[in-house]
């Protein structure tokens, strides 16, 4: 075997391979080589095979801490301007979510701020937002647009998402997210605002390489199941895989939809109804749980876990950070939250944010477990074993991140 540049060793792994028979996919005393950015070699550190150690090796020893796979922040709006905290005192006074939409806030207010934004004041503060996402040990985050709701401003938002990655030690995935919500310009034209989706934004992100994926929300407040149904004919036209806002608020035939449509994932799905499910389960789409949003909006009706283990869909947990209905910018609280409110155990919690995670992106060849030939992607833990990380609330347990085998500096 060809020498290491790095090797990681005295650590706890939690590698979430798939095949591994162990909890959490765990090697004790293990170690981790790598090599031009990728996983070379992982096991026990005494079985390290012959020539991975060479003259110019660098070992690093972790003094027993524990390494996962870097966290995988699959649903993200972090690019945006302003805030919502006057809704947030809204929704506490006894006014819904919907009604506030209604009333012209929600996204449309979001939408109105970042459309007057530059792209330096959406970058500065897009920002901000990752960093405080990264200092918890997320290597990879998902970035949607859909603030813009015209082209200008969708394509500003994707160029600001590429340029977080350009200055960041971090994996950024935009979305192209243009059928969030009806613009206020087109009220009552629903047809003709997603004209302009499916033929100038989609095509747009598409040539120039803006977006990784299109997303849309299929909701009573949003677009209706044919109409993202277009969107997602008008996306895999243009090569771009599909996911789906699905049925958050009603049961809007949205898992089934994406299941239809092979879509990598259907998030948040608290009404997601038992056909919707075995759809999912049958097309191999992921259920990206949202519960920052559930616990925001106060909502009563959680996602139906038991029918997505029983059915064997494969669960996700994101943080949805966004001004509206998930102010949220810490994923070890969406981990506690994942199984405190949704029920899942902190194995499935933590796969939700690296196997599971990488899946629903379309990444689950190239990041989510240590294994052999994968991103040399990990978070460093200052914990005794890694169910800690779904018990405590508060603290900083990140010990280090390391960004295709090396360590990441955001100075």
């Amino acid at each position: 075997m060809e020498a290491a540049s790095t090797i990681w060793t005295n650590t706890n792994v939690a590698t979430f391979s798939a095949t591994s028979a162990e909890p959490y996919g765990a090697v004790l005393e293990g170690a981790v080589a790598v090599r031009g950015g990728r996983i070379l070699w992982v096991g026990h550190r005494d079985a390290m095979p012959a020539g991975i150690l060479g003259g110019q090796t660098e070992t690093v020893d972790l003094g027993g801490r524990w390494m996962t796979p870097g966290l995988i922040d699959c649903h993200t709006h972090l690019v945006f301007a302003g805030d919502r905290a006057d809704e947030f005192e809204r929704r506490l006074l006894g006014e819904s979510y919907e009604e506030i939409a209604r009333s012209g806030g929600g996204i449309r207010s979001t939408v109105t701020a970042t459309r007057a934004a530059s792209f330096d004041t959406l970058l500065s503060a897009a920002e901000r937002r990752l960093r405080a996402l990264a200092s918890e040990g997320v290597t990879t985050v998902e970035i949607k647009s859909g603030y813009g709701l015209e082209l200008d401003t969708e394509m500003r938002m994707l160029q600001v998402a590429l340029e977080l990655e350009r200055r960041n030690p971090i994996r950024v995935v935009g979305t192209l997210l243009g059928a969030h919500a009806l613009p206020e310009e087109f009220e009552g034209r629903s047809a003709e605002y997603l004209e302009v989706v499916c033929e100038e934004m989609i095509p747009r992100a598409a040539e120039e390489g803006l977006a990784a994926c299109v997303d849309a929300f299929c909701e009573e407040i949003a677009f209706t199941a044919e109409e993202c149904g277009a969107v997602f004919d008008a996306a895999k036209a243009h090569g771009l895989p599909v996911r789906l806002h699905a049925d958050q608020l009603s049961d809007s035939g949205g898992a089934a939809l994406a299941a239809g449509h092979g879509a990598l994932s259907a998030d948040h799905l608290e009404f997601a109804s038992e056909a919707g499910v075995r759809a999912m389960a049958a097309a191999g789409t992921v259920a990206v749980l949202l519960p920052g949003a559930f616990y925001t909006l106060r909502q009563t009706r959680p996602p139906p876990v038991d029918a997505l283990r029983e059915s064997g869909v494969p669960i996700a947990l994101a943080t949805d950070a966004n001004p509206g209905s998930s102010p949220v910018l810490s994923p070890l609280t969406i981990l506690q939250m994942g199984c405190t409110l949704f029920g899942l155990t902190p194995e499935e919690a933590l796969a939700g944010m690296t196997r599971n995670g990488a899946r629903a992106l379309g990444l689950g060849d190239e990041i989510g477990t240590i294994e052999e030939g994968k991103a040399a992607d990990f978070a460093v833990w200052d914990i005794d074993h890694p169910r800690e990380l779904c018990y405590w609330l508060g603290g900083t347990p990140c010990h280090s991140v390391i960004s295709g085998g090396e360590v990441a500096s955001y100075d």
